[in-house]
């Protein structure tokens, strides 16, 4: 986040690069910076004769060498942006004649997603020196409550724990797609107002009440009767709760408590960085420790690892998820 605050402030002054080689697993920075640079360097008036795009499907390299070395028509750069630039990686490196000597009144993008250039060739050694290479990397999940947080504080808004928790659940680790249910709340509620579970569950459409979340609480403090209500709705709801991702998160859970288990320091300061979890939470683990002794936590871990097999046919014949969860309940408790 803060390279691409730095690149859109280098932008900003005035100085652009040559060329922006934006590449990595993560598309939505790559789409973020790509669309700053289409909308902000030249006006709208200079767009027409100087701003192109082009995309990796249906072009060469040759083809956006030869439209990079193409002069400006009364403005002072050209844009040419190359979409899904990753099409291009078999030929990729017949860039470097033009990545030596790049046309200064040109700013070439090329978005590269889901790829990286090898560090080892030319080219990547090329772009270093003569423009900007931008590594987009995917976020691992325990990061991506701090990237809501985050963002939502750059626009002042503040945003619960268990708020931050309800949106990565249920929307995963898509920036893009996260970034646009935030938008929508942003649009809807006033600025300087927290994110509540009450506001997700009512603009967003998540349940505040029944989600994988308040299903790991209830099953951490061993409260079958909430456990089961929330199982329920579940089985009555299969497809905006599909069962892999409610293994997934408990075996998360699971194995995050067999580390538990395994410190020596329990503060909640240790606890929360080893296990990668906001200090908000740090109690649900004290409580399902006492709960779940370690052999019992091994024992569930290895549970849930069948269910996981058994729910892609593994073992069982099309079990209905309905069944499914009920097992991993009487499983687990």
């Amino acid at each position: 986040m803060d390279k691409v605050k730095e690149i859109v402030a280098e932008i900003n002054k005035g100085n652009p690069k040559p060329i922006y080689f934006l590449m990595g697993e993560e598309p939505y920075y790559i789409d973020r910076i790509s669309q700053y640079i289409a909308e902000n360097v030249l006006t709208e008036d200079e767009k027409g004769f100087n701003q192109m795009v082009l995309y990796g499907k249906e072009t060469s390299v040759d083809e956006v060498v030869a439209n990079a070395k193409r002069f400006p028509m009364m403005a002072q750069y050209q844009v040419v942006i190359v979409k899904e630039a990753q099409h291009l990686s078999r030929t990729i490196e017949n860039l470097v004649a033009y990545a030596e000597n790049p046309q200064p009144t040109t700013i070439l993008v090329l978005c590269y997603k889901y790829k990286k250039l090898d560090k080892r060739k030319k080219l990547y050694k090329t772009i270093t020196k003569s423009g900007e290479l931008f590594e987009s990397k995917k976020l691992y999940e325990n990061q991506v409550a701090d990237w809501v947080r985050r963002t939502l504080a750059s626009k002042k808004y503040k945003i619960s724990p268990k708020s931050c928790v309800m949106l990565v659940e249920f929307l995963g680790t898509d920036l893009s797609k996260i970034s646009n249910e935030l938008d929508k709340l942003t649009l809807i509620v006033p600025s300087t107002t927290e994110i509540t579970p009450e506001l997700i569950e009512e603009h967003i459409g998540i349940s505040k009440d029944f989600n994988n979340f308040e299903l790991k609480k209830a099953i951490g403090e061993r409260n079958v009767k909430k456990a089961s209500r929330i199982i329920d709705y579940f089985a009555q709801n299969p497809k905006d709760n599909p069962f892999v991702v409610t293994v997934t998160l408990l075996n998360t859970f699971f194995t995050q408590l067999l580390q538990y288990h395994g410190l020596n320091d329990h503060s909640p300061g240790n606890v929360a960085k080893v296990l990668g979890v906001n200090p908000y939470f740090v109690n649900e683990y004290v409580v399902a420790a006492k709960n779940y002794p370690m052999k019992r936590v091994s024992g569930v871990i290895s549970s849930l690892r069948t269910l996981d097999l058994k729910s892609k046919g593994v073992g069982a014949n099309n079990m209905a998820q309905a069944d499914l969860l009920k097992e991993l309940l009487t499983e687990i408790i």
